[in-house]
């Protein structure tokens, strides 16, 4: 495995990260100081082992002591987490959870509200 193809696996798990996650920045390093919370432990851990690849793929001595195995499952696993969420989905959830908000706030004023007619014998 070339430095290119290193490089080239950071830059598309960067690019994932960019637009499903919303990372900004230059490489992958960026978008896991910026974005890498919201990615659970092992896929995150996995990133960060790609990232540092990527780093040592720069200097050839360094390129030589890299594992390609653990790399390309590293790769796997970033690819298949980013792969499989939606962007949109994480806008919508966000939108119910402030819909279901209001909707029991509303409920609970209009009980309150009723209770208080009851208790001074409006109804």
């Amino acid at each position: 495995m070339s430095a290119l193809s290193i490089q080239q696996m950071a830059d598309r798990v960067a690019a994932l990260m960019q637009d499903r996650l919303g990372a900004r920045g230059p490489g992958l390093q960026a978008a896991l100081d910026q974005r890498g919370g919201r990615l659970p432990r092992k896929v995150r851990q996995a990133a960060t082992d790609l990232a540092q690849a990527a780093a040592m793929a720069q200097n050839p001595r360094l390129l030589l002591q890299i594992d390609h195995e653990s790399l390309a499952r590293n790769y796997d696993q970033c690819l298949r987490h980013l792969g499989g969420l939606k962007p949109h989905r994480r806008w919508l959830a966000g939108t119910m959870a402030i819909a279901a908000s209001v909707a029991v706030s509303l409920l609970l004023v209009a009980l309150l509200v009723i209770g208080v007619m009851r208790w001074r014998g409006l109804i």
